[in-house]
């Protein structure tokens, strides 16, 4: 196998500058760094990851912490990831935490500033003190699809705008002339979801609805069935149901079917986030989109900066935590939600 040195030689250049043309790093004129390609193209030379990351004392890679890779949101986030770190040389090892604070814990002891040196972090029920004694050991970390951009975490973020997707949610159904409209929340009551479900009582309570039946379930299609299903048994003149995410959104639209119940006649059904199987199912689900390719982007991009920063090996709250906020979630009006049967 061809060596750094050999490419080096083969290019008339010294392993440095190949080192910069392969990592994309430093100042290389066009010529030189074709050169290089060219060299690396005859040679067949493959970078040895495992060298490297002894030789600089870091790993090109960055790691995905993610509740639970069976939720279909986070391959469609760990892939839209991936793409963006490939742009700088990047690889991501998805570290599948199964909602499990232990299961964090240990990776972030084996892989942060080992295999990895950076750290994205979505749902994955990890401890925030966890996380800063992870950027204290000089690892970065940077929060994915934050909900409040109003309330900083404390950590490096990137926020989405949750409270306005619920908040769309209610005017949809509220134009639409539904006014008995019950509510899947797809955590506790103080969990991630809180967000979404206050922008949505906030657009009832503006139109002077005060009361909505709710109910807090797991964030899953079968958590959705079991809440829609108490839900419409308590009370079967709801028109439309929301929930804080698509999941149980597809689980009530399941629940209706069950009760001969058809959607959007008899019942409007809708979700937040927009997954692949919103767009795919039948009818296809209204719901409000979030900008996932965009937060992963973000995401990347702040990742690396602080990689080549210092931050966080001061300590956390010694400098300027910095957030982005991505652009706002949009309404996708689909099948699932029509005028109440009322009408």
């Amino acid at each position: 196998m061809p060596t750094l040195s050999e490419v080096a030689r083969h290019a008339g250049v010294t392993p440095a500058t190949v080192s910069n043309v392969l990592r994309n790093r430093g100042r290389v004129g066009e010529s030189t760094r074709q050169r290089v390609l060219e060299a690396v193209d005859a040679l067949g030379y493959r970078p040895h990851l495992a060298a490297r990351a002894l030789a600089e004392g870091r790993a090109p890679t960055l790691a995905l912490m993610v509740s639970s890779i069976a939720n279909p949101f986070y391959p469609e986030f760990a892939l839209a990831v991936e793409r963006a770190a490939r742009t700088s040389g990047h690889f991501v090892i998805i570290c599948n935490t199964n909602e499990d604070p232990l299961t964090g814990r240990a990776y972030l002891d084996q892989i942060a500033g080992t295999l990895s040196e950076g750290v994205l972090v979505t749902n994955a029920n990890l401890q925030f003190t966890d996380l800063h004694v992870t950027e204290s050991r000089g690892t970065p970390v940077v929060l994915c699809m934050w909900e409040r951009p109003n309330e900083p975490p404390g950590l490096p973020c990137v926020a989405v705008d949750f409270r306005l997707a619920g908040e769309l949610a209610g005017k949809h159904l509220l134009e639409l002339g539904h006014r008995r409209i019950g509510a899947i929340v797809g955590s506790k009551a103080s969990g991630i979801h809180a967000a979404r479900y206050e922008g949505f009582v906030n657009a009832l309570r503006a139109a002077g609805v005060r009361k909505n039946r709710v109910k807090h379930a797991a964030d899953t299609i079968q958590g959705g069935y079991s809440a829609a299903r108490e839900l419409l048994e308590a009370d079967p003149q709801l028109t439309a149901i929301f929930a804080t995410n698509d999941l149980p959104a597809l689980g009530a639209m399941h629940a209706a079917a069950d009760l001969g119940l058809a959607v959007p006649t008899d019942l409007s059904v809708m979700g937040i986030t927009d997954i692949q199987l919103a767009r795919e199912s039948r009818p296809a689900l209204t719901t409000v989109a979030v900008p996932t390719v965009e937060v992963a982007g973000l995401a990347v991009s702040l990742l690396r900066e602080l990689i080549e920063s210092s931050y966080g090996q001061a300590g956390p709250g010694e400098a300027n935590v910095p957030m982005r906020i991505s652009s706002p979630p949009k309404l996708v009006v689909r099948a699932s939600t029509g005028t109440p049967r009322s009408s």
